[in-house]
This record gives C-alpha cells, sequence and structure tokens, in this order.
C-alpha cells in the first residue's frame, strides 16, 4: 500500500512539513496532478505550477504506481523510455 503524504491543512503548515521531508531526503519527487507528471523538485516547469495542483512522491516508484508519468524537461531519459510504451498515443 502507498502512504499519502499529509502535508497540513494551511498553507503553512505545508511549506513547513515539506521543507522537513525535503531536507531529510524523504520526498524526491514532485506531481502534478491534472496532467499526472511528475519530475524533480528543481524542475522549472515543476515551480511555475499551481501550489493547488501539487502533489509530492517518496520516490519514483511510487509516482509510477499512482499512473504518472516522467517530465520531459527534467527527466528527458525517463520520458523517452516512457513514451516508447505509448506508441498509440505518440504515431
Amino acid at each position: 500500500m502507498y502512504r499519502h503524504i499529509e502535508l497540513g491543512k494551511t498553507g503553512g503548515e505545508r511549506m513547513i512539513k515539506l521543507r522537513a521531508l525535503i531536507h531529510k531526503k524523504k520526498v524526491s519527487l514532485a506531481g502534478y496532478w491534472p496532467k499526472k507528471i511528475y519530475g524533480l523538485l528543481s524542475c522549472g516547469s515543476g515551480k511555475r505550477m499551481k501550489v493547488a495542483h501539487r502533489v509530492f512522491f517518496y520516490d519514483e516508484q511510487e509516482a509510477v504506481a499512482k499512473g504518472y508519468r516522467p517530465c520531459g524537461h527534467c527527466l528527458r531519459s525517463a520520458y523517452e523510455k516512457w513514451k516508447l510504451t505509448q506508441k498509440h498515443y505518440f504515431k
């Protein structure tokens, strides 16, 4: 079963908890839930998304298991491998 990262209800609570998890290296990836994309915390594309649309993952296995795909910018090689498995989408 996959754990849910509970960050809190307010923006301040979320920021404090998230910073602590990142500092402890427990959170390594962020995602964009409307399009189910995950990437590095440092990705410029991810930093531009609305805070309300962000989700966080402990690792890549968790993101993939929840149906997210790699970011085409910060995880280029993983994205290219994923794209090869999606032939019906990319003709």
